[in-house]
């Protein structure tokens, strides 16, 4: 399933998710801009290697830039391929700005980074000594996704769905939807090796769930359910 759009306007600018658009793709273009194995030298460099970090390991001096704590967040802006950003970026716009909507510009960006942090320290979690760079805003992302299931979970999202050789789309529930994409990332990080490569899909579910606690943490503004009126953003 891919999402197209959300039937949910919003009242204000999104001013940081479209910032935070900018910065990933603006990242992405310097990575793959000196080629493949320059690429390579950036995500060693400024992803997250949970075994550079905790101390285990040690990346040549030639690529230690910064200081192993700093790839928290410098991780967080960074993509491994077109589908990886493309995908990110999608799910960013299509559900972030109602969750800046409700919170405004500062508890935006300040929910966004702790998601993304905890949705790192989950990796980590279940792999310390790995020594497979992490990149991308998934788990940032899906802090934002966790706060908007509980803030409205009767949204309904346009959907590309693919039926074999048969494709549709339909309007599916918030709920639904999301709650599907946080199932199969359950499943899929349960059936997966912790230090396997590809996705981290326990940041997916550390950072989902960090946005749900967020969420009441930060006591967003009352107007949080859709009316149906439809706002400049919508």
């Amino acid at each position: 399933m891919i999402p197209l759009r959300d039937e949910n306007p919003t009242y204000r600018t999104p001013v940081l998710t479209v910032a935070f658009i900018i910065i990933c793709v603006l990242a992405f273009l310097m990575q793959i801009a000196g080629g493949p194995q320059e690429a390579q030298r950036i995500i060693l460099s400024y992803g997250l290697i949970p075994g550079v970090l905790l101390g285990s390991v040690e990346l040549p001096p030639e690529l230690a830039v910064i200081p192993p704590a700093l790839t928290l967040v410098t991780s967080m802006f960074m993509h491994g391929g077109w589908m990886h950003i493309i995908g990110n970026m999608l799910f960013l716009w299509i559900f972030g700005n109602n969750i800046e909507d409700v919170l405004g510009h500062v508890r935006f960006l300040i929910f966004y980074l702790l998601c993304g942090l905890a949705a790192a320290a989950s990796q980590i979690l279940v792999a310390p000594a790995s020594q497979i760079p992490m990149v991308g805003a998934s788990g940032a992302i899906s802090g934002v996704l966790g706060a908007y299931i509980i803030l409205f979970p009767r949204a309904r999202v346009l959907t590309l769905v693919f039926l074999g050789f048969f494709v549709t789309t339909v309007r599916i529930e918030a709920v639904w939807f999301l709650g599907i994409w946080f199932g199969m990332q359950l499943i899929q990080g349960l059936a997966a090796p912790p230090d396997a490569g590809g996705v981290a899909f326990w940041a997916h579910i550390g950072g989902f769930a960090a946005g749900v606690v967020l969420l009441f943490l930060m006591k967003p503004r009352k107007r949080t359910v859709f009316t149906g009126r439809r706002g400049p953003w919508g």
